[in-house]
């Protein structure tokens, strides 16, 4: 299973496909930060929040790489399909991994950001953890817009844009469903104003449990229309 992830992770980025996703990055980033500095923390968590749709774009570009029949090959040498699905759901993490890298790094080497009264240890920490906390659901997302689960490019790429926009929407202040949608937005609010660390754990499971939910209708959709 690991070598089947190495092995998507590897025809990700040797083809060629890796690029689009790190070039919308920067340039996102880039006008993130290009209005001069602020607080590092408040910067991580908009950030995470902008790089949200990148994660999960990214990730439905690795997993339609593999053509199907290679796919259904995997399948069969892996004896399993859940080993399949879940070789495919760790490649694509890997990948978030460095695109989380390259978010966490831009603000510093641009010189977009200060310290605040954080420590440097603390404020990294804390952007990696809100960061972390939108990779599980933006790898789920994208998982559900690949094109082995909606079949069209059409069809994906409305799964996509529904579901980033959705996760917005829903998640402002006085929605009537923020359970619906990761708490990407809570999770922007809770570095932006700060929160006590029950907040933190309340929006960690949060983001988990809906991860799980949303990688099990992955699972269940890959087995059915395979």
């Amino acid at each position: 299973m690991i070598a089947l992830a190495r092995m998507r992770l590897h025809g990700f980025v040797r083809t060629g496909r890796a690029v689009a996703p790190l070039i919308a990055a920067l340039a996102v980033l880039s006008v993130l930060y290009g209005g001069g500095q602020a607080e590092a923390r408040e910067a991580y968590g908009v950030s995470a929040l902008v790089v949200f749709p990148l994660l999960a774009w990214q990730t439905k570009i690795l997993l339609d790489v593999e053509p199907d029949v290679q796919r259904r090959l995997a399948r069969v040498a892996l004896g399993s399909a859940r080993r399949e699905i879940v070789a495919g759901l760790l490649a694509a993490a890997a990948a978030g991994l460095g695109t989380i890298a390259v978010a966490l790094a831009v603000p510093w080497i641009s010189g977009s950001v200060k310290t605040g009264p954080d420590s440097l240890p603390r404020i990294l920490l804390i952007g990696l953890g809100v960061h972390l906390l939108a990779l599980g659901p933006a790898v789920a997302l994208g998982a559900l817009s690949s094109r082995a689960v909606t079949r069209t490019a059409g069809t994906g790429a409305a799964v996509l844009v529904t579901g980033s926009v959705l996760a917005i929407v829903l998640g402002l202040q006085g929605s009537p469903a923020p359970w619906l949608v990761p708490p990407l937005m809570a999770a922007t609010r809770f570095t932006t104003s700060g929160g006590s660390t029950l907040t933190a754990l309340t929006l960690t499971a949060q983001a988990a449990l809906w991860t799980a939910a949303a990688a099990y209708t992955y699972a269940h959709l890959r087995r059915t229309r395979t």
